[in-house]
């Protein structure tokens, strides 16, 4: 299980959800939410990951602007996270992955990028900004950024029936990055890994894109 750290940044202290593997860890890896803070399913990711070898770091990504943020998968939750990633802004929310990763930098531990939703447009800007190997799930708001070259491995998940990333857009990453990894699910929409949304989880694809997430970790961080 994991448990609540603090993480000093530019912007302030702000917490973290941070979980350990029971051995040596393979490598540390920053998991960067949704717009729904760090809730229960967010927490079970990195659980998820720690289980499977990774010292693992989900920073509350919303503290400098309110703190606690757990919100739920409704109209409210929705309306509520946007106005806090709005708030925040894509250069903050580099900061405060950079802060996450050198925590366990310090442990002298390589460090990757996974990326949900709004955090996998986060997870890509960890990548052209601070060089650090990411996946991002789909990124929804990655478009504006598409000319930043990128500065280590790249993986991209998508559905192929996400309303907010259609066709044209998958093509435009992969147009935007021939180096990259990009799969697209033919059976899933937006949010097809959250387990908690019954409207969005697809078991198959999750379970195939973490399988291949886990993949790319070991060739882009080749571990202990």
């Amino acid at each position: 299980m994991g448990m609540e750290i603090v993480i000093d940044s530019a912007h302030g202290s702000i917490a973290g959800w941070c979980a350990r593997p029971a051995g040596t860890p393979r490598t540390g890896l920053v998991a960067v939410q949704e717009i729904f803070g760090v809730n229960a399913h967010m927490r079970s990711v990195v659980d998820r990951y720690a289980a499977e070898g990774y010292a693992a770091i989900a920073p509350a990504m919303f503290d400098p602007v309110q703190r606690d943020v757990e919100l739920g998968y409704d109209d409210d939750g929705f309306a509520r996270g946007r106005e806090l990633a709005g708030a925040l802004g894509f250069d903050r929310a580099v900061a405060l992955v950079e802060a996450a990763a050198g925590v366990l930098h310090a442990e002298g531990l390589k460090v990757a990028v996974v990326g949900f939703c709004w955090g996998g447009s986060v997870a890509l800007l960890a990548n052209t900004r601070s060089g650090l190997p990411a996946t991002g799930y789909y990124g929804a708001r990655s478009l504006p950024f598409l000319h930043e070259p990128l500065r280590a491995p790249m993986q991209f998940h998508f559905g192929a029936h996400d309303p907010a990333i259609p066709a044209e857009d998958i093509e435009r990453h992969r147009r935007a990055y021939p180096t990259a990894e990009l799969h697209v699910y033919d059976d899933a929409g937006h949010g097809f890994n959250r387990d908690v949304d019954p409207r969005h989880y697809v078991p198959a694809a999750a379970s195939l894109a973490h399988q291949r997430t886990l993949a790319f970790l070991r060739r882009a961080l080749p571990g202990k």
